[in-house]
């Protein structure tokens, strides 16, 4: 009997995971999937679209629904966290402040990632702490973005077992297993760095280097692609000689991000806003038992595989190999062994083993630390409500060049969003 509770479930993600459930129900036998979400007209309309969902495949899941966090979570083997703090509102002031900085303005990177880190660390490890009293034992399987920020926060401050999950590895592997023709779990990246903060440096089939070849592939198709300021051109993939994940854009491109974002006529949260708007709409169609395909174009591509196929590796003991975020423990010998870190690992029924990898190069390295030294400051920042410790945070962040920079993009995001770090103004 395996319980899975869904915090954060008013998402418009979750008829992807209650997908992945249904598909996977032979081998994962979920026999409880319990909704929770501090919105209840969200989560009435998800948890019915939910229950069609079971009910239309014919397995023998009972959807349960609640406003209680504890009560979520209480007896399950599992817990997904998936919530967003303050909602797309403050995605969108997150997206809109930093450009006034000169600043890159994106949800998980940057100082718009550092924001929602703020609001967020003590919100989950809320979550944690309930996971520790009513469900002892229980995997808490981290879905929230920055999933690194949140996954090190959760590591350094709790006792939970915690794995970070991001949908960028399995979309690499399925990209490379269409290229060369072969499933995807025959493919084995060389995936090493931070979330959203990695590179592929190797791919194995079977054991066989195929390196050459997949690199060649996006060296052929970066010299098809128009510049468009988030397509990586293949000189920059030629001097790197590795593939970098998109968000590497944001640093890589930051100023053609930059211009991009100021000239667009709707910022992504605006986007993401309309798009959610007219899921919730599709979701309340009581004729509705299947994901739309509209939930495409929210993006998270992959993520109910991802999932599902972790929650199985842990629940089967299966041995796997994942790309997830873990503690460091000697995989990357460049960071220190609590940082957390995303690279494969050997899951199964004690959760994630990291893999030793290769010493980053330098041409990578020093980015991948200062990245960590501002993820490390970040937390301890959310953690004691320090302003100190959060200018220092955005003084290490590589994006942004100046003293005089960082003190405004504090001040004018604690303000932005003082509403929901009760911590840095001295209030309850």
């Amino acid at each position: 009997m395996i319980k899975v509770s869904v915090i954060g479930a008013g998402s418009s993600y979750t008829p992807e995971l209650i997908e992945g459930f249904v598909e996977s129900w032979s081998d994962l036998p979920v026999s409880q999937v319990t909704l929770m979400d501090i919105d209840e007209r969200r989560l009435d309309v998800v948890a019915g679209l939910a229950r069609r969902m079971v009910e239309t495949a014919g397995v023998d899941i009972r959807i349960e629904q609640t406003l209680q966090r504890r009560e979520a979570i209480e007896g399950s083997r599992f817990v997904v966290s998936q919530i967003r703090v303050g909602g797309v509102d403050a995605r969108l002031l997150d997206e809109t402040i930093p450009p006034r900085f000169g600043v890159i303005g994106q949800e998980t990177t940057g100082p718009g990632g550092f924001a929602k880190a703020l609001r967020t660390i003590p919100v989950v490890l809320g979550i944690a702490s309930d996971v520790e009293v009513s469900a002892p034992g229980a995997v808490l399987v981290s879905f929230t973005n920055p999933a690194g920020l949140i996954t090190e926060a959760l590591q350094r401050h709790s006792a939970v077992q915690a794995i970070g999950l991001c949908n960028l590895p399995i979309g690499m592997e399925m990209r490379v297993a269409e290229q060369l023709g072969v499933e995807r779990g025959r493919v084995r990246l060389d995936w090493v760095g931070l979330n959203h903060l990695n590179w592929t440096r190797g791919v194995t089939i079977d054991g066989r280097d195929v390196w050459p070849e997949v690199f060649a592939g996006a060296i052929e198709l970066a010299r098809k692609s128009v510049e468009d300021g988030w397509t990586f051109s293949a000189e920059l993939l030629e001097t790197l000689g590795m593939i970098p994940c998109g968000y590497l854009n944001y640093y890589y491109n930051h100023d053609k991000m930059l211009a991009r974002q100021r000239a667009a006529e709707k910022s992504r949260a605006q986007e993401v806003q309309e798009i959610e708007a007219r899921l919730l709409e599709i979701y309340a169609d009581p004729d509705l038992s299947e994901k739309p395909k509209l939930l495409e174009e929210r993006g998270g591509a992959y993520y109910s595989k991802a999932a599902v196929a972790l929650i199985s590796a842990i629940a089967n003991d299966k041995g796997e190999l994942h790309i997830v975020n873990t503690p460091n423990r000697g995989a990357i010998p460049d960071l220190p062994a609590g940082a957390v870190v995303e690279v494969p690992c050997l899951v199964g029924a004690d959760g994630a083993e990291p893999e030793r990898t290769a010493p980053l190069q330098p041409e990578i390295r020093g980015l991948v630390q200062a990245v960590k030294a501002f993820e490390e400051l970040t937390v301890r920042a959310a953690v004691e409500g320090d302003r100190r410790l959060a200018l220092q945070a955005l003084l290490a962040h590589p994006p942004i060049r100046s003293f005089q920079t960082a003190q405004g993009l504090l001040e004018a995001l604690l303000q932005a969003h003082r509403e929901y770090l009760p911590q840095f103004f001295g209030e309850t």
